[in-house]
């Protein structure tokens, strides 16, 4: 299997697991109004959801991609699926632990993003699709070095962090769903990374610091919060602190947190600590914003390396 950079060998196999779904991309200079019509500038489709760029971002990074996710089916019968798996493919991303569940259709986005980069998205989903379990979460585990799972599909997610955790990998959560303080996946995870979104509608606290502080009462995990081009804010000995992100002048941010995602799952299965693991996730992030494309535009790891190399980021206590 090869990436971007060229041959993966013995790289770390990531296993993402969640939500796969066929973005149609509509570039406008702004959003439409209500009762109102805009005309697009550019329209792709790609493939998308969190899991589905995550594994993208991994395999462009340099690491072996697997994705673990329900999908429409059967083959030939359900086109969204059969598109974005074609896409994955061509990304070197292993899908054979995709689930396609025969009569239903793979979610579909409409998505909007303006010319400041900015994105309106709407997903359709069938609910059969997202109350899907997984067939085997063990071998599914068997050969990942590290397991990054969103919470969009729970049910299916849920079973394959608690075989990797019996496993003794560590479980990376995207926090992408407003959810509950004591949702069960956040005690699986060994790290979780959230949307500044949802970590205010999952605690009702607008302050990301206060928030973190607040989940850390219900989970072991390592917190943080990425926040667009603002800090990332993580607890480090149970204290608040931030990390800077490389400013960018922002093309598309569609897929950035999963470019994020990717890269801090890769960098700690790689050897590097929860902080370098951010900066390397972070500055993927940073390059996909710059670019359009959605997972089209996931950087390699040559870009980050040079990104990183050319900069400097300093963790500082959180002022209150």
């Amino acid at each position: 299997m090869s990436s971007a950079d060229g041959t993966h060998g013995k790289a770390p196999r990531v296993l993402c697991a969640g939500i796969i779904v066929l973005d149609e991309v509509f570039q406008v200079e702004e959003f439409p109004q209500p009762d109102g019509k805009v005309q697009a500038k550019g329209f792709f489709a790609v493939n998308g959801g969190c899991a589905a760029n995550a594994a993208v971002a991994v395999a462009r990074l340099g690491g072996r991609a697997a994705l673990a996710a329900p999908m429409g089916g059967p083959p030939g019968g359900d086109d969204n699926g059969d598109r974005v798996l074609a896409a994955l493919a061509r990304d070197g991303v292993d899908c054979r632990a995709c689930q396609r569940i025969a009569g239903l259709a793979t979610a579909l986005s409409a998505i909007f993003i303006n010319a400041r980069g900015d994105r309106t998205i709407v997903t359709y989903r069938d609910e059969r699709v997202a109350a899907t379990t997984p067939t085997d979460p063990e071998n599914l585990v068997a050969a990942a070095d590290i397991v990054l799972a969103d919470n969009r599909f729970p049910d299916f997610v849920t079973p394959i962090c608690a075989a990797a955790r019996r496993r003794g990998l560590r479980v990376v959560l995207d926090g992408d769903r407003p959810t509950f303080e004591d949702d069960p996946l956040f005690g699986l995870a060994s790290h979780l990374v959230f949307s500044s979104e949802c970590l205010r509608e999952t605690t009702g606290i607008a302050d990301l610091a206060e928030g973190l502080l607040r989940i850390a009462k219900a989970t072991d995990a390592f917190l943080a919060v990425s926040n667009g081009p603002d800090d990332i804010v993580y607890l480090h000995g149970g204290k608040p602190r931030r990390l800077p992100v490389c400013a960018i002048r922002a093309v598309d941010t569609l897929g950035a947190g999963d470019a994020l995602h990717g890269g801090f799952a890769l960098a700690l299965v790689e050897g590097r600590n929860e902080v370098e693991a951010l900066c390397f996730g972070a500055a993927a992030a940073s390059l996909k914003c710059a670019r359009p494309g959605g997972s089209g535009g996931m950087p390699t790891r040559a870009e980050v390396e040079a990104l990183l190399a050319g900069g400097n980021r300093t963790a500082a206590t959180v002022k209150p």
